[in-house]
């Protein structure tokens, strides 16, 4: 045997070695996956036929209590955060030019965290799943939180909603 070459337990060690740095790699990733989940559970969006044979998007809430889903603003995926609360839809500044939004001007409004500066906008094109709405007011809003688009009113105003146990059901009026 030569002196310079690793003896069998040596190598068998650092295959063993390997084998668990992937599969702690695999398990992080996994959980990862999962925890994304958690988030938002309507990543593939449940579409349905309703009794009256109109479509229905069908949400389901997620362990915050929240409704999160994917869509898309101008061609471009986003997750939006249902929120009947907002007036209108409100997009975070550090969105808004990968989203192809105008300045429309400055305007004030009121948040949970009391009043701000935001700037106005239309949103050209709006996907919510199987529903397209147009040319829908928006604010650009400094500050917020860089992950999701709040869908508020002047989106939801286009859709009739109903809330069953833990989902949220959206189809057009």
């Amino acid at each position: 045997m030569n002196p310079e070459s690793p003896s069998p337990s040596q190598t068998g060690k650092w295959m063993m070695a390997a084998a668990w740095i992937v599969g702690l790699l695999l398990l992080t990733q996994l959980f990862g996956m999962w925890e994304d989940h958690q988030r938002n559970p309507n990543q593939t969006l449940e579409i349905v036929s309703g009794e009256d044979g109109r479509e229905e998007l069908v949400l389901q809430r997620n362990r915050f209590g929240h409704y999160l889903f994917t869509g898309k603003i101008n061609g471009q995926e986003v997750e939006f955060l249902v929120d009947t609360g907002a007036t209108v839809v409100a997009v975070p500044a550090s969105m808004a030019s990968s989203l192809n939004l105008p300045e429309l001007g400055s305007t004030r409004v009121q948040t949970a965290n009391g009043s701000s500066r935001a700037t106005r906008t239309v949103i050209d094109q709006l996907q919510l799943g199987p529903f397209t709405l147009r040319e829908v007011h928006a604010t650009i809003l400094p500050g917020m939180d860089d992950q999701e688009v709040l869908l508020g009113m002047s989106a939801l105003r286009y859709l009739s909603f109903t809330q069953q146990g833990n989902q949220l059901i959206l189809r057009s009026e």
